[in-house]
């Protein structure tokens, strides 16, 4: 009975790890690799998977060494100080605006794809907006009940996809490689792979039990992994990557990765499996991101979320990224380049290795918390591709 137990809360962290992780990042994931290469992408996928899984234990690592229940802005205040905490405030605050465009921006493209309402992009995602907005108005246990339905979406339109596509694919397609392409990607990556921001709830719900916790994020952290290179295998061999309607040029319209398939395959299903499968993915991750939003900004703002102000906060959480994405309907690529290799690749890819400096080497944290071996070697090289990230998303987007 005790292993049973134990197994449970490993498969219970693993999958709130692999919840947090699959999101509206997976919808990009082909466009944005697919100028790539198959290979080259398997490639910085398991790079990426790798670094964020260093990144995570050593947010372990930090937890360890806070007083129980410690959220990750305020383990900033206690490792960095007061202005850590601001500009952990800042950038968090840049990284949710992102992604809510993003997901207003993709929400509005998958309802345009869909045969059955064709409404121009402006209107659908005002419609996608409209219609979820209530939702997180009405809190957390309306939420938790459209979730589990979302969910089973996600699962079942998947599953479907995955049957009824995989004999379309071209194996010669797969062969395709531009290596120089494909570390463009790495900023979308960041965010496909993000869940460092559960880590405070994972500890909690593991009891701090270290030796569980590492398995459930080795474990939780592979799903996607695993996931992804499934869609990635699927897309990259319906798809060419160069030519009409090719993957470069879906990436070039901001495109998500269903929308090119319609041009080059000849079964409905796959189309309506395809597309279910990204609205369901979408509206999966848009809820829950939208309620810590939400009262992400309540906190911030110091504000009871009642009467009067519950309805201001709800308004900026979806007006004003619905405002921005229809400004920029093309920005979908754009805000996960930007939220990924801005925003995650600070806040998920160089403060943990940072935070775990100043533990281990200025504040001398016991040596048992200590989650990665490598020392100091391997922390500056886990900033130093948090940097590169960095610098290459600004270069991108100046130049770009």
């Amino acid at each position: 009975m005790r292993i049973i137990h134990s197994l449970g809360h490993v498969v219970g962290g693993s999958l709130l790890i692999a919840g947090t992780t699959i999101g509206v990042g997976m919808l990009a994931l082909p466009v944005a690799t697919g100028p790539g290469g198959f290979l080259p992408s398997f490639a910085i996928y398991l790079i990426c998977w790798v670094f964020m899984l260093c990144t995570g234990l050593l947010l372990v690592e930090v937890s360890l060494s806070m007083p129980k229940d410690t959220s990750f802005i305020s383990m900033a205040e206690k490792v960095l100080g007061p202005i850590g905490k601001n500009i952990f405030w800042l950038v968090y605050l840049f990284l949710f605006v992102t992604v809510m465009v993003a997901h207003v921006a993709g929400g509005g493209g998958i309802l345009t794809q869909i045969p059955s309402w064709p409404l121009p992009h402006w209107m659908s995602a005002i419609l996608y907006t409209a219609v979820l907005a209530p939702v997180v108005y009405l809190g957390a246990r309306t939420v938790d009940w459209l979730n589990m339905v979302l969910i089973s979406g996600v699962i079942f339109f998947y599953l479907g996809f995955v049957g009824v596509s995989a004999t379309s694919v071209q194996f010669n397609l797969l062969s395709y490689a531009n290596w120089g392409k494909a570390w463009l990607a790495l900023p979308i990556l960041f965010t496909a792979f993000t869940y460092q921001v559960i880590i405070p709830t994972l500890m909690s719900y593991m009891k701090y039990n270290v030796r569980k916790i590492r398995l459930a994020i080795v474990f939780g952290s592979s799903i996607p992994l695993v996931i992804y290179l499934i869609w990635e295998f699927l897309i990259l061999g319906i798809v060419p990557p160069t030519g009409p309607n090719g993957l470069i040029e879906a990436a070039s319209l901001g495109q998500n990765a269903v929308a090119p398939l319609k041009h080059f395959v000849q079964s409905e299903w796959i189309l309506i499996f395809s597309n279910w499968f990204a609205f369901f993915a979408l509206t999966t991750s848009f809820i829950p991101l939208a309620l810590s939003f939400f009262d992400f900004l309540a906190d911030g703002f110091k504000w009871k979320k009642i009467g009067v102000k519950r309805a201001i906060l709800t308004l900026i959480v979806f007006g004003v990224p619905a405002i921005i994405a229809l400004i920029y309907p093309d920005i979908f690529l754009t805000a996960l380049g930007y939220a990924g290799g801005i925003s995650c690749a600070f806040l998920f890819g160089l403060m943990p290795p940072v935070m775990a400096w100043v533990c281990r080497y200025q504040k001398h944290y016991p040596r048992e918390n200590r989650q990665l071996p490598g020392g100091k070697p391997l922390l500056i090289g886990l900033m130093l591709f948090a940097l590169l990230i960095l610098a290459g998303e600004v270069i991108q987007q100046a130049v770009f």
